[in-house]
């Protein structure tokens, strides 16, 4: 069952007549795929003119396609590779060794999880600083073998937690991003859902970022910068609006390099479609990267980084 949101009434009405359309079969067919036109057209007009807030909403929905729905969508001969050789495995980061249009990659990605047990047993994609580490080898593992490195990002940020803190989690997202800005290899990033603070960045420092149209990508989530400006999350929505976190103000400020069209109505509601379109933007940019030599690359990777602010 779709959760509807505020903003999806006239929606809401329009499915429930198709609802009974279905069931009875010997109404008009015309004037049911008259409601779906309709449908279709205000799917476009009220995704079309989304504001912040509603964006964060959209990438937050319980039904939206995490990174093991792109996974399975996306590649073929999925091998899950499992922990940091450190620590422990960390649930909430997922790894390993796959087939995207006949070439091997490595692929990467926090998964939240889409019921209460997985969610529980993902950690809700806030990784640990095992995540983190577990990331570094498989970057490590990738340049051995001279693979291509795909990541996926949704997050509200890395775990906050006593435990995690104790095990270093600073310096395991430091790491982490510092063994992307190295890596001889090319690399893509795809922001799927929420991108929060360091948690996010420490999977996402590639040559090419992409961003699906309604998901997020900032510092810190609506409610966490309300709290801290205002004393109260009650101002989440006007934070939204300063966040600047919405695809367009990231492409504008040249923090990700492509905006990936979502279909209208949102990835939650299509998501195979959805899946689609992003392994369409994949196989072109990792063959935009495999023209391109490794030291321009690194080179270019870090004059990138080093300079994202500069422009603002």
């Amino acid at each position: 069952m779709v959760k509807y949101f505020d903003f999806e009434l006239e929606i809401e009405k329009l499915d429930q007549l198709i609802d009974k359309f279905d069931i009875d079969k010997t109404k008009d067919s015309k004037e049911l795929q008259n409601l779906k036109n309709q449908r279709e057209e205000l799917f476009k007009k009220i995704y079309s003119r989304l504001n912040p807030w509603q964006k964060v909403e959209v990438s937050r929905h319980s039904n939206r396609p995490h990174t093991l729905d792109y996974l399975n969508y996306i590649f073929e001969d999925l091998v899950f590779l499992h922990g940091d050789k450190k620590y422990s495995d960390d649930n909430a980061v997922l790894g390993g060794i796959a087939k995207i249009n006949k070439d091997s990659v490595i692929f990467l990605g926090t998964e939240k999880g889409n019921s209460m047990e997985t969610r529980i047993k993902h950690n809700f994609g806030m990784a640990k600083p095992e995540g983190y580490r577990k990331a570094q080898r498989l970057i490590l593992l990738a340049e051995k073998f001279k693979l291509p490195v795909v990541t996926f990002v949704d997050t509200a940020g890395a775990f906050p937690g006593k435990e995690a803190e104790e095990r270093g989690q600073s310096e395991s997202i430091a790491s982490s991003i510092m063994t992307f800005l190295k890596a001889k290899i090319p690399t893509i990033s795809i922001i799927i859902g929420e991108g929060g603070s360091g948690g996010a960045i420490g999977i996402a420092t590639s040559d090419k970022v992409l961003m699906l149209e309604h998901s997020t990508y900032s510092v810190i989530s609506p409610e966490g910068c309300a709290s801290i400006l205002w004393r109260s999350t009650e101002f989440a929505q006007e934070a939204a609006n300063t966040l600047k976190l919405t695809s367009d103000d990231c492409k504008k400020f040249n923090i990700i390099d492509e905006v990936i069209p979502e279909i209208p109505g949102g990835a939650h509601r299509f998501p195979k479609d959805q899946a689609n379109k992003i392994k369409s933007y994949i196989i072109e940019n990792l063959t935009k990267l495999k023209e391109v030599s490794i030291d321009r690359l690194v080179n270019d990777r870090k004059n990138k980084y080093l300079n994202i602010t500069s422009n603002i």
